[in-house]
């Protein structure tokens, strides 16, 4: 059953925490360039055919010949929330307070003194436009149209979360569109309104994000793609979604806007039971690679070359401050954690130096990696997922760090540690030291996870010491 129901302007501003965000007048007569990022959910790095997997992908196999790809991307948490604050802020989701996946009970959200990608778009003229799922917060004042978008329209959190309500948003209105979503055409629907955004929005720049329910489950296809893969309703699924990036750069073809555009395609974080992480160890909710590597694909012609690979590594953490570099916007006030990409993505540089990338779950610090080399401290007690053991599912100290060279292991099956205790030393001092600069709570669930004492086998759960 579809229903509509709106807030009123005054429920809507009692809640809100942010001034609404008024639509400036571009700075410059030159045109900045467009950003369109698309961001999959659940997508795991081995699902698409430019990535080796068995999946037909031609949409975004054409955007890796016309563009670039990279082989070590990686999202800055494996699960929903806390990846997504990180992509928006350029900080690690347990500095800006989103370190676990929000649900519909939660009255959190993204804190307000955190920048977006779109808040820091809107005083240089852009449109903005966020479609699909949102998952920094559900209550007005925490929805993407005090976020710095213009307008919204899609499931505030997960698919599978009750209410799953189809949302619409302007500033100081929310409509509920459908009390319960529909989820067989929820692709053609975003879809369509992100091609409208495009045309109605081509004379000026613009920021679209489109960051997809799909293929986090429950699965659901249109008929037009519903039976049509040989790989089930995922691959039906995973078909609409390369369907739908098509779309998307036939509109910016036929307005013309290719070279003016730069489209960007990740995942949020690695496959659930369904999809593949390819070669990698690991899915989602680890923090193995199968966990947190994801595909990424850039496309803008001109200036990122056509049909490269970049082995470089990069985060989600980059693309607000490469997107800032690219626009010309002031970088926000706090410290970022991410850098400046486009150098790799231009095809100046193979990679860059940069700081040891620290990989958490929810707030617990488990590994860190420095160039190819990986370093895994801590790791959870059982399996995310499956039924906890006897005392509980806990963070645990690993009986010793394990070392991974990522270039030559990248499942993550051989220790290196008891012949690199050099570099187990050195990486394990530059990830305290950067972990030195984060919130006390953060530092103490490292603290105190370190100061229990655990037996076991390398590469196996640790277990508390009898």
């Amino acid at each position: 059953m579809k229903t509509t129901r709106q807030v009123s302007r005054r429920r809507f501003l009692a809640q809100a925490s942010l001034p609404l965000t008024p639509r400036v007048a571009a700075s410059s007569s030159a045109r900045k360039p467009n950003v369109i990022l698309i961001y999959a959910d659940d997508l795991g790095y081995g699902d698409l055919g430019c990535y080796g997997g068995k999946l037909r992908t031609p949409n975004l196999d054409r955007m890796a010949r016309e563009g670039m790809r990279f082989t070590h991307f990686v999202s800055a948490n494996p699960v929903c929330s806390p990846s997504r604050a990180a992509l928006l802020t350029g900080r690690y989701p347990t500095r800006v307070g989103v370190p676990r996946v929000l649900f519909p009970q939660d009255k959190e959200g993204l804190p307000d003194d955190e920048v977006t990608i779109a808040q820091m778009l809107k005083p240089l003229g852009y449109r903005t436009l966020c479609v699909g799922k949102w998952h920094l917060g559900h209550l007005p004042q925490y929805l993407p149209t005090n976020r710095g978008f213009d307008e919204y329209y899609g499931i505030p959190y997960s698919n599978d979360m009750n209410p799953r309500l189809l949302l619409h948003s302007v500033p100081g209105k929310v409509e509920i569109l459908e009390e319960i979503a529909t989820l067989e055409t929820l692709t053609p629907r975003y879809t369509e309104r992100a091609v409208r955004f495009i045309e109605t929005s081509k004379e000026a720049p613009f920021f679209l994000y489109l960051p997809h329910t799909y293929p986090h489950i429950p699965l659901a296809a249109s008929p037009r793609f519903k039976g049509k893969s040989p790989h089930g309703l995922y691959g039906d699924v995973v078909e609409e979604l390369d369907w739908s990036v098509g779309e998307i750069l036939a509109a910016l073809k036929r307005h013309n806007l290719e070279r003016d555009t730069l489209v960007l395609f990740s995942s949020d974080n690695g496959p659930w039971f369904l999809g593949s992480p390819g070669m990698l160890r690991g899915r989602k909710g680890t923090t193995y690679e199968g966990g947190v590597r994801e595909p990424f694909l850039a496309r803008m012609p001109g200036r990122i070359p056509a049909g490269k690979v970049c082995h470089g590594l990069a985060s989600t953490l980059d693309i607000l401050p490469t997107v800032a570099k690219l626009c010309g916007a002031p970088l926000p006030p706090k410290p970022l954690d991410g850098i400046d990409i486009w150098p790799l993505l231009s095809g100046a540089r193979s990679s860059l130096e940069r700081e040891v990338l620290l990989y958490f779950d929810n707030v617990h610090l488990q590994c860190a990696r420095w160039g190819n080399y990986k370093l895994h401290v801590a790791r959870y007690n059982s399996q995310v997922y499956s039924p906890p053991p006897a005392g509980g599912r806990i963070n645990l100290p690993l009986p010793r760090p394990e070392l991974y060279d990522l270039s030559l292991d990248p499942d993550e099956s051989y220790d290196l540690a008891p012949e690199r205790p050099d570099l187990v030393k050195e990486i394990q001092a530059r990830m305290e030291r950067v972990l030195a600069t984060f919130p006390e709570p953060i530092q103490r669930a490292y603290t105190e996870t370190a100061k229990k004492k655990t037996e076991g086998q390398t590469g196996a759960f640790p277990r508390l010491a009898q």
